[in-house]
Parts: structure tokens; C-alpha cells; sequence
């Protein structure tokens, strides 16, 4: 079973939600960047996803825009990506792995060599934020052959029949963003996101995660009641603009405590 789906069952089964963090692969370096996903996985983060550095993203805010470009200044690429996944299921870390990344990467990578690589390291699915499931074929095709999920995004803008095109052909779970625009902290109207979560899941059978906007346990603990997992990155990724790199991974595993203690106590 992919283990995606492993643990989003165990978490259904013990009446949790799940805790997804995003982190941006090789920010502010690679050896940091790897004591971080170990310090969110160790402070319980249920799935990580991790960013793929691109130099022109479409749907990262500003946040996750300097955290990417300060990765490619590193030296990171989806290689490098790849091999952070790799050494941490080396260091025997179980948690699921999400490559996030665009197209263009991938593409040039090649979608059957990007496949087979990831897999091979340890991820378990792949969220490209700029291939519409109609463009989507080639990337199926190689993930499926692979036994990777296709993560897919659903907005407050999606109608009802386009949900049902992009629930055909996810997996795992179904990222939800709460509000229109960028990723990025604040801006959540609760009542509209309770709304529109409904909506996602009469039309979508798998778990689905709600994200964009999430700054911190408050807002997880007033997201978590509306959906099966909370979704954080421009509030992890922000620490590195102010933390050192050797007080990184310790910052991060705190604000995964909080929001991980935001998300229980709402149960």
C-alpha cells in the first residue's frame, strides 16, 4: 500500500486528522534542509511535501518564492530533491513524502525518468501545480507505473463538474486551498472554508487536506473540523528568514508541536 493511503487509514482509524508540512528541499542548504524534514517528521508531521525549487512559480507567495530562490542559489534541483528523499528513508523515516513541483522541471527531467527516480528514493506522490488533468497523460501514465499518487488541487473556485474531472484521476488525498490567490499566512474567512470543504467532499471520496492561509494552531484547530488533514508551509518556510540555519531544525519542530496540538485539541 502506498504510504499515503497507509496513513491516512490509520489516522481514520484512530479519529485524527492529519498534519501535512511543506518545506522547500534545500533551503537554506541541503544538510539543514534534510535536519528539518527529520525534525517535523520526529514532531509529527503525518505527510511532508516537499518543494522542488523553481524559479518561476505561479502559485507560491512571496514566501515560498525567496525560499526557492534562495535553494537554487544553494545549488538545489530536483535531483538534489530527490536525493534529500532518498537519505531521509535512509535514516529509516516512514512518514509519507510529496514532491511538489511545475512542469517545467519535471518535463525536461523527463516524466518516466522523474518517476522511476522518485520512486526509487522513497516518495509516494507528486502534486504539479501547472498540469491540468486534461495536459496530465504523461505524468499518469509514469506515476502510475511507478505506484505514485497524483496529488491534485481543488479551489473555492472550482465548479462542481470540474471537481469531478480532477477527483477522476487523484490519489492519495485532495489538496484544498481555502481562499483565492497565493500560498501564504492569514486571510481565512472560517465560515466560507466550512462551506466550500462540504462541497469538496459530497463531490470527492478521497481524504482531503485544507490549505493556504494556516499561520499557526489556531487556525489548524479551526481548520481540522472541516476536513481530514491541515495543510502549512509559508509559516514552517518563513523560520528560515529569521532563525539561524543550526537553530532551524529545533524552530521547526516547534511549530509543528503547535500546530499538531492545535489540530488534536479540535477533535
Amino acid at each position: 500500500m502506498n504510504r499515503i493511503d497507509a496513513k491516512f487509514s490509520e489516522l481514520k482509524a484512530r479519529g485524527r486528522k492529519g498534519l501535512v508540512i511543506y518545506l522547500t528541499a534545500g533551503d537554506p542548504d541541503a544538510e539543514t534542509s534534510l535536519a528539518m524534514m527529520e525534525a517535523a517528521a520526529d514532531a509529527g508531521a503525518d505527510v511532508l511535501e516537499l518543494g522542488m525549487p523553481f524559479s518561476d512559480p505561479t502559485a507560491d507567495g512571496p514566501v515560498i518564492q525567496r525560499a526557492s530562490q534562495r535553494a537554487i542559489k544553494a545549488g538545489m534541483n530536483v535531483r538534489g530533491a530527490l536525493e534529500l528523499v532518498r537519505r531521509f528513508r535512509e535514516r529509516g523515516h516512514s512518514v509519507p513524502i510529496v514532491l511538489f513541483g511545475y512542469a517545467n522541471p519535471i518535463h525536461a527531467f523527463g516524466y518516466a525518468d522523474f518517476a522511476r527516480d522518485a520512486a526509487a528514493a522513497g516518495a509516494d506522490g507528486v502534486l504539479c501545480v501547472d498540469i491540468p488533468p486534461e495536459e496530465a497523460g504523461e505524468l499518469e501514465a509514469a506515476t502510475g507505473k511507478n505506484g505514485l499518487h497524483v496529488i491534485r488541487l481543488a479551489a473555492p473556485t472550482t465548479s462542481d463538474a470540474r471537481l469531478a474531472k480532477i477527483a477522476k484521476g487523484a490519489g492519495g488525498f485532495l489538496y484544498v486551498i481555502t481562499r483565492l490567490g497565493v500560498t501564504g499566512a492569514g486571510g481565512l474567512d472560517f465560515s466560507d472554508v466550512a462551506v466550500l470543504a462540504a462541497r469538496i467532499r459530497r463531490g470527492c471520496s478521497l481524504p482531503i487536506c485544507l490549505g493556504f492561509g494556516v499561520s499557526g494552531g489556531e487556525d489548524a484547530a479551526r481548520l481540522a473540523p472541516h476536513g481530514d488533514g491541515v495543510v502549512c508551509g509559508s509559516a514552517v518556510v518563513a523560520l528560515a528568514e529569521t532563525v539561524a540555519p543550526k537553530e532551524l531544525p529545533a524552530a521547526v519542530a516547534a511549530k509543528v508541536t503547535e500546530l499538531r496540538a492545535g489540530i488534536d485539541g479540535a477533535r
